[in-house]
């Protein structure tokens, strides 16, 4: 399923030209997924420390953008290092970067193991990538408060995507790149795999919140979401817990950006833009529920089945609607967002107390062990 491009957002060509039901059951698995990802982490900042995050965009896009600007010159290196007497070369990678990416999609299917290589170590590359920005965007902000923090995080992410436009070597500026597909061994069932992968991607993701939250780390950052001078009374240092948050919560949304540019088959700058990458997550969060890892994904999910199929069925309301069919999803869902809101702002599923390590009791013999949590 190829990408294309439409108002500057990422759209599937099985959206506009329809398809079976297992295509539209494998995009809604992929699509809720890779955003799940990113839900997530930003109920990691917002919903567990109080973090108002509006910079999500900023850990999609370094993702994405790591993707496009090392993962082929990778395959072209590891291609050279096996294949020293019949070597790719390029004078201009951006220019014939589809022309590359075919000759290396050849050898990564001849190369199973070599493509699973690849995509770990750029889907590594980009989470530390994530990290170390998320470090650096994490001193200007770190001590603001409210508002302001919201809007230097935005800004940081802004920046960020300008400079993916405007520099042509990190993702091919107007035109974008193509990226290698680490599962051309599978051939036809390239999206089935690709699908498959990103569930399990995503499956691990929950575990490792579920677990880092229901340790004794969640109550320190609800305890700094509440009232963060009683956590520092009680000797935390919260500006270091707050750090540390943003970090995590940078690289896991630039896995998830590194997944879909793997997804989609390649990276243009204006796919990443704060309305797709910053603001459907933050609905998605609160449409399922803060601080509740199993509320995020019951959001995710419900926004992504709405959004896909008023995308996929919009056009039936061509000639009726009274504007352009291009706005319906944004306006309808934008409408559910007040609905949600207005009726049940706590979201679907709402915080609940999380139990964290059991306590061992015995009683004043030592023969009974009792056990609480």
């Amino acid at each position: 399923m190829e990408q294309v491009q439409e108002k500057g957002e990422s759209v599937m060509i099985g959206e506009l030209f329809g398809g079976g039901v297992s295509q539209f059951v494998l995009d809604i698995i992929a699509l809720f997924s890779i955003y799940s990802i990113v839900v997530l982490s930003l109920n990691l900042e917002a919903g567990y420390t109080g973090i108002p995050n509006f910079g999500k965009l900023l850990g999609v896009a370094v993702g994405a953008f790591t993707v496009s600007a090392l993962s082929g010159r990778l395959a072209i290196l590891f291609h050279n290092l096996e294949n020293p007497s019949s070597p790719i070369t390029y004078k201009d990678y951006v220019q014939e970067s589809a022309k590359l990416v075919f000759e290396v999609n050849k050898w990564l299917a001849e190369n199973p193991l070599m493509a699973i290589l690849l995509l770990f170590l750029t889907l590594a590359i980009a989470a530390l990538a994530g990290g170390a920005i998320g470090y650096l965007a994490s001193y200007p902000a770190i001590r603001l408060r409210g508002d302001y923090l919201a809007i230097t995080l935005l800004a940081m992410a802004e920046a960020v995507r300008v400079i993916g436009y405007n520099y042509p070597p990190i993702a091919g500026g107007t035109l974008g790149m193509q990226v290698p597909n680490p599962f051309a061994a599978v051939g036809e069932n390239r999206y089935a795999a690709v699908t498959a992968f990103l569930a399990l991607m995503v499956l691990v993701t929950y575990v490792l919140y579920s677990k880092m939250l229901c340790s004794p780390l969640g109550r320190v950052l609800r305890a700094t979401r509440d009232n963060e001078l009683s956590a520092e009374s009680l000797g935390k240092d919260v500006v270091s817990y707050r750090k540390k948050v943003i970090v995590i919560g940078t690289a896991t949304a630039a896995v998830a950006g590194a997944l879909y540019a793997y997804y989609t088959g390649g990276v243009i700058a204006t796919a990443y833009h704060r309305v797709a990458w910053t603001f459907w997550p933050w609905v998605m969060l609160m449409l399922g529920g803060m601080a509740n890892n199993l509320g995020a994904l019951v959001g995710t999910f419900i926004f992504v089945v709405m959004r896909y199929s008023i995308i996929r069925y919009k056009t039936v309301f061509e000639g009726i609607l009274p504007f352009n069919v291009v706005w319906l999803d944004y306006m309808l869902l934008g409408i559910a967002l007040l609905v949600v809101l207005m009726l049940r702002p706590q979201g679907v599923l709402p915080e609940k107390p999380v139990r964290t390590v059991k306590k061992t009791f015995y009683d004043a013999d030592r023969r009974y062990k009792i056990e609480t949590s």
